[in-house]
């Protein structure tokens, strides 16, 4: 029987370049796909489209984070639109909590179905410097899931590529990259302005590929 592995899963480069990886190793994969407030259901339906294509288990988990001031959920306010993404410099597209909150679930879910694997999509070098997507952070996460004794591991396996790294393993993996969203924006098309649509421009013409969602 195969090993079960949790996917946090949103249908953008970096997670399903995450679920090819883990279903390359063989896993049994379960996406959980978090609608927490978007101001756009385009990344939620992607994902779940995604999901039912390949037959995998998922769940759509619907919270909300009200308090929250970010871009991505606040209706007022629009969505940056960086000239330069700067090293250090947090864009008001950070969502505090979220990555916590989202391991959370992720971790009552593994110990429901007992799965021991966690699999994220987290980077630290190709990033919006999003304070929960740091070695750090993992780090931290790691020792609380020894403090929990649960025997799970959380597994960042994209952790220190670059964009470029990153499309290029995917690449090998046959991801379907056509088929994954990036845009912070819930258009027809990426709206290529961005941080989230310049970074995954910037890996695609470093790994020297053609991105097939803009054919």
């Amino acid at each position: 029987m195969k090993q079960k592995a949790i996917i946090l899963f949103s249908s953008g480069l970096d997670s399903t370049t995450v679920l090819y990886y883990a279903m390359s190793k063989g896993y049994d994969c379960h996406c959980l796909i978090f609608d927490y407030g978007q101001k756009h259901s385009k990344e939620v339906e992607n994902a779940k489209k995604f999901a039912k294509s390949l037959k995998l288990n998922y769940h759509v988990v619907k919270t909300s984070i009200p308090w929250d001031m970010s871009s991505l959920i606040n209706k007022d306010k629009k969505i940056p639109e960086h000239k330069q993404i700067k090293e250090g410099f947090v864009p008001s597209t950070y969502v505090p909590g979220r990555n916590t909150i989202f391991l959370s679930y992720a971790i009552s879910y593994a110990e429901t179905i007992k799965a021991k694997k966690i699999f994220l999509g987290i980077n630290a070098v190709d990033f919006s410097s999003y304070p929960d997507c740091t070695p750090q952070y993992l780090k931290s996460m790691q020792q609380v899931m020894k403090a929990l004794n649960n025997g799970i591991e959380i597994c960042a396996p994209i952790e220190k590529y670059s964009k470029a790294q990153i499309i290029k393993l995917g690449t090998k993996l046959k991801v379907p990259y056509e088929k994954t969203w990036s845009c912070y924006n819930g258009k027809t098309k990426p709206c290529g302005k961005c941080d989230s649509c310049k970074l995954r421009a910037k890996g695609f013409k470093e790994a020297g590929i053609d991105d097939p969602a803009l054919r």
